[in-house]
């Protein structure tokens, strides 16, 4: 099954049904005849930015969010809207085009990076406060490579 047709029955799934958990999506998607592992439903979820919404009864329950299709990838924006990074410490900066900081700060929250705790967005400056200072150079060259190579966005 391709990935596009897995998003899609994904998608099918949870509108059609409570999900709790993403044990119980998979088995959901098991009685459907897709066996898919564990990290590739998480990596699924995350690219289909579902969200878990808490129920009348304090239980969660996955969903697509309302901004799901006002909020651009990351890597649809990047390549337009960086202009660069330097950070120091635990501290990255990252500058883009006058307007866009809020747009790709929001689209790097969706991300949910592990070695990100967070970030701050002004008009063209966003601050992005690492776990570690080590995770510094990764978070950095990663959004370096989704922003592609200098002038070519």
């Amino acid at each position: 099954m391709s990935k596009r047709d897995r998003h899609a029955l994904i998608l099918d799934v949870i509108r059609k049904h409570r999900v709790t958990s993403q044990e119980a999506l998979r088995e959901l998607l098991l009685a459907r005849g897709t066996d898919v592992t564990q990290a590739t439903l998480s990596r699924d979820m995350r690219e289909l930015r579902l969200v878990k919404l808490p129920g009348a009864d304090g239980a969660g329950h996955y969903s697509l969010p309302d901004d799901w299709n006002t909020t651009p990838s990351l890597e649809s924006l990047l390549p337009a809207l960086f202009q660069g990074a330097e950070g120091v410490n635990h501290l990255l900066v990252v500058h883009t085009m006058k307007g866009a900081a809020q747009t790709v700060a929001a689209a790097m929250d969706w991300e949910e990076w592990p070695e990100v705790l967070g970030t701050l967005a002004g008009d063209d400056t966003i601050l992005l406060v690492l776990r570690t200072p080590a995770a510094l150079p990764v978070v950095q060259g990663r959004i370096e490579r989704m922003a592609g190579p200098p002038g070519g966005g």
